[in-house]
């Protein structure tokens, strides 16, 4: 799977109280939570994130508690991927639980800038900056995690996989 979108970015230890803020949890609407996604770290994120667009982080990104709100309400902004330095583990899991392709690539989240392009391809785990003409290696995804990713999460794998697709 590869991704292309323009970069949003944002330093190390952004928590899910600023990823998406408490005083919203009070729905599991998708929809509901995208609006509000990054209001507390960056109040005109939601208005200016477009479809495919990708967030890039330091290190720690989705510390804190371990709501799976988080990952859901970027990805239904609009976030196609997330590049980090480095992931909380709890968020790593919920990602891939909710079918947020994440990816660690110190190298390229020190060096992409808003505004930049990136082009993210999961399965040869590299990372592109399209803007400054840049590669980077990264952890290529495993054939397991990318079809989790590929179906949405793990609750569309498990139920195309009791409906007895792809057997």
């Amino acid at each position: 799977m590869i991704f292309e979108g323009t970069v949003h970015k944002y330093g190390r230890d952004v928590d899910t109280d600023v990823i998406i803020p408490a005083r919203h949890l009070t729905t599991s609407d998708p929809a509901e939570l995208a609006k509000h996604a990054m209001e507390d770290i960056d109040a005109g994120f939601v208005d200016r994130v477009q479809s495919g667009d990708i967030i890039v982080a330091g290190e720690n990104f989705g510390c804190g508690s371990s709501r799976e709100h988080a990952p859901v309400a970027i990805k239904h902004a609009g976030v196609s991927v997330v590049v980090a330095a480095s992931f909380a583990r709890i968020f790593y899991r919920n990602a891939i639980n909710t079918g947020l392709p994440i990816v660690v690539c110190p190298e390229a989240a020190a060096a992409a800038r808003a505004n930049d392009r990136l082009r993210v391809d999961l399965a040869a785990g590299t990372v592109e900056n399209l803007t400054q003409g840049t590669r980077y290696d990264a952890e290529a995804f495993p054939p397991f995690m990318q079809e989790l990713i590929d179906h949405g999460g793990l609750l569309p794998y498990v139920k195309s996989r009791v409906a007895g697709e792809g057997d």
